[in-house]
């Protein structure tokens, strides 16, 4: 239990790291990093912690009915599903930070100037949204096939990679004039991306392969459905500027949802199909 623990645990060690980093630095970093990382957390409890307690069960019985081939297989299709959702929510996030940190945050003494330091630190810790979904996955699956050391192994060094890039990358934003918590941010979602790949290059190792066959098309129709949902939505952001925050937060969420999920559909992504009869059916009872 104890090393399932410190695994699932990393990213609050990072955390830790990244807040006594910014408690040395300028007023408003170690807020700004305070205030940002659950903005981040939302959607990834959502999308990924969901799924990966989901398929924990699933994964277990598997291996122990020997079974690894169905496993590699469910292990690919909870991969696809959290990337279909991982990667327009991360780049939604990073699109609408200003407004989405206003409307939570922006009151009596949250001033615009705070409004901008936690946006900033959003910024970076959204764009590794992806890697810290898929490490919510694979590190179940090590677990199922009750191996702790491996996850543990790759996550300390990743604690390690983070205190290192925390340091750099802080000295690097001082120096170009840009507020040094973005770094701290940055260094996070740097190190959990490399513990990724880590993880993902182990676990290949372990069931002969990862059915990329399955996960790599998902990941393309991904990234460019939430492309083209980003620029329109982007577009759409830069003549708001008189509007409320709230319907600019609701406004951008609705039109992201339905430009994406249009696209899905377009590209004819087995998913989208599973998700209209499953409302089909609701909606006929």
């Amino acid at each position: 239990m104890a090393p399932r623990l410190l695994g699932v645990a990393v990213v609050q060690l990072n955390f830790l790291v990244n807040t006594y980093l910014a408690s040395l630095q300028p007023k408003g970093s170690l807020t700004g990093i305070a205030l940002a990382l659950p903005l981040m957390l939302m959607p990834l409890g959502a999308i990924a912690q969901s799924v990966a307690v989901a398929a924990l069960p699933t994964f277990s019985a598997q291996v122990a009915r020997g079974r690894l081939d169905e496993m590699r297989s469910s292990m690919a299709a909870s991969l696809r599903g959290v990337l279909l959702l991982a990667v327009p929510a991360s780049l939604g996030l990073i699109i609408l930070r200003k407004p989405l940190v206003a409307l939570l945050y922006q009151r009596g003494e949250f001033s615009v100037a705070s409004t901008e330091l936690v946006a900033w630190a959003l910024l970076w810790y959204a764009g590794g949204l992806v890697s810290f979904s898929v490490v919510e996955i694979v590190s179940r699956a090590f677990y199922a096939l009750h191996d702790t050391r491996t996850p543990v192994m790759i996550g300390v060094a990743a604690m390690s990679l983070n205190l290192v890039f925390s340091l750099a990358f802080s000295s690097l934003f001082a120096r170009a004039g840009w507020p040094p918590h973005g770094g701290l941010a940055l260094a996070n979602s740097l190190a959990t991306t490399l513990e990724m790949v880590g993880l993902l290059v182990m676990m290949r190792r372990r069931l002969g392969g990862l059915g990329g066959r399955a996960i790599l098309p998902a990941l393309g129709t991904a990234v460019v459905s939430a492309g083209c949902m980003g620029v329109v939505l982007y577009t759409c952001v830069g003549y708001t500027g008189t509007l409320p925050v709230w319907l600019v937060v609701l406004s951008g969420v609705a039109l992201g949802g339905i430009i994406y999920g249009l696209l899905l559909i377009f590209f004819r992504v087995p998913e989208t199909r599973s998700v209209i009869r499953m409302i089909t059916r609701r909606l006929w009872r």
